[in-house]
């Protein structure tokens, strides 16, 4: 006697085959002393921070190094996916969910020391030229600004310095502060070459962001972990490592 599977019943075996629960994927950009590569491996403040509260949670999630606007599209468009760092503006408040705040940073324009020191807005905005990266929040955060003297010719923040250095512009703008000493030290600028223009143009909290449809669950989980590791003092003891 032959037994028949009812329809229903079928029809969700084989839907079970074919549509899986989309496994969690964290996308990262190349933007140190936060996240970067380093003798081939991923690295930086935040990377180890992530890696800490997975540590934690148990999670075992893939982590890709993308150029900067492919991972912002991945967070936009892939279902599923955790994007770090990235400062919490107005404009993403909606568009994910988020974690942190991990740290507060600044941005700040910067000139070589033996120029004629720069100290106002005003002095910036008439500048002959302002070089800062291609894409990305510190291009479109300039052009807000009323900044319409911008060379985006950049297309990493190594040659932001370089620029610098070859006399190619004369102020340049795209990292933190603490960017700015880890650039510094890659490439051997000696103290006191760069002067830090007293004008703060940005500051935020850097946060990891979670695409819209990820499970509130997983969120929460993260959210534990990071305070678990403000409280035992761990999240200091890995920024400060990266500040010094």
């Amino acid at each position: 006697m032959r037994h028949s599977i009812p329809a229903a019943a079928l029809f969700c075996l084989l839907l079970g085959t074919v549509v899986r629960a989309e496994p969690y994927q964290v996308v990262t950009e190349e933007w140190a002393p936060y996240n970067y590569q380093e003798n081939n491996q991923l690295t930086g403040m935040t990377t180890e921070i992530v890696r800490a509260i997975m540590a934690l949670t148990g999670d075992d999630f893939e982590v890709l190094l993308q150029p900067s606007m492919r991972a912002t599209q991945i967070l936009k468009h892939r279902p599923k996916t955790i994007m770090y760092s990235l400062f919490r503006t107005s404009e993403r408040e909606s568009l994910y969910k988020w974690v942190g705040p991990i740290v507060e940073e600044s941005i700040h324009p910067y000139q070589l020391a033996n120029t004629p020191p720069l100290n106002t807005l005003e002095q910036l905005l008439n500048a002959p030229q302002i070089t800062t990266r291609h894409a990305g929040l510190v291009p479109q955060m300039l052009q807000s600004l009323g900044f319409n003297n911008l060379d985006k010719s950049a297309t990493e923040s190594k040659l932001l310095y370089r620029m610098l250095l070859a006399g190619r512009t004369q102020i340049i703008v795209g990292d933190t502060d603490a960017g700015v000493a880890y650039y510094s030290r890659q490439l051997n600028i000696a103290p006191g070459t760069l002067r830090r223009i007293p004008i703060e143009l940005y500051r935020s909290s850097l946060y990891i962001a979670f695409s819209p449809d990820s499970d509130d669950e997983v969120v929460a989980a993260w959210a534990q972990a990071l305070e678990q590791l403000r409280r035992s003092g761990d999240l200091e003891r890995i920024q400060r490592r990266y500040e010094r």
